[in-house]
């Protein structure tokens, strides 16, 4: 029961589900469609990810202190994560979208090879995940909302 009463890891999980709500709207206002799946999907503003890790060191910080080793961790955690996003994972985003025109361009070429029309169309048409990172301000404000939030949830639940 210990579980439900761990403040950091609530405030990270609450922090995940805000970050990934909020893109809908956010999206909505930027192009006038909804899109809710981007409910489930990686990428976009705010950042989940780095909501989720500095809600959780935020969580450590008002539980243990600042001084303490699992702040830490939590904080290194946090930082590994957030540059991670904007790096590596950014990249393979950008790739991504690289490989999905040349393999459209590869598929546009071959339509007219022999048997090409007879093939089922999930066959033909098989995209990599361009969404994978964020830009760097996309990490901020998921990293913002995520301190942001876990002091609310702090100040509601312990006054």
């Amino acid at each position: 029961m210990d579980l439900f009463l761990n403040f950091p890891l609530w405030a990270a999980l609450i922090a995940i589900f805000f970050a990934q709500f909020v893109k809908v709207p956010i999206q909505f206002i930027a192009t006038r469609q909804l899109d809710w799946s981007l409910l489930t999907s990686t990428g976009g503003m705010p950042s989940s990810h780095s909501a989720a890790v500095t809600a959780l060191a935020t969580g450590v910080a008002l539980e243990t202190s600042l001084a303490s080793p699992i702040f830490a961790i939590a904080a290194v955690f946090a930082i590994i994560t957030m540059f991670d996003a904007t790096g590596v994972r950014r990249q393979a985003g950008e790739q991504a979208i690289v490989l999905n025109q040349l393999m459209g361009d590869f598929q546009r070429f071959v339509e007219e090879a022999k048997g090409w029309q007879k093939k089922a169309e999930q066959e033909k048409q098989k995209e990599l995940k361009e969404l994978l990172g964020h830009k760097p301000i996309e990490v901020f404000f998921g990293g913002l909302s995520g301190i942001l939030l876990t002091l609310l949830l702090h100040y509601l639940i312990h006054t």
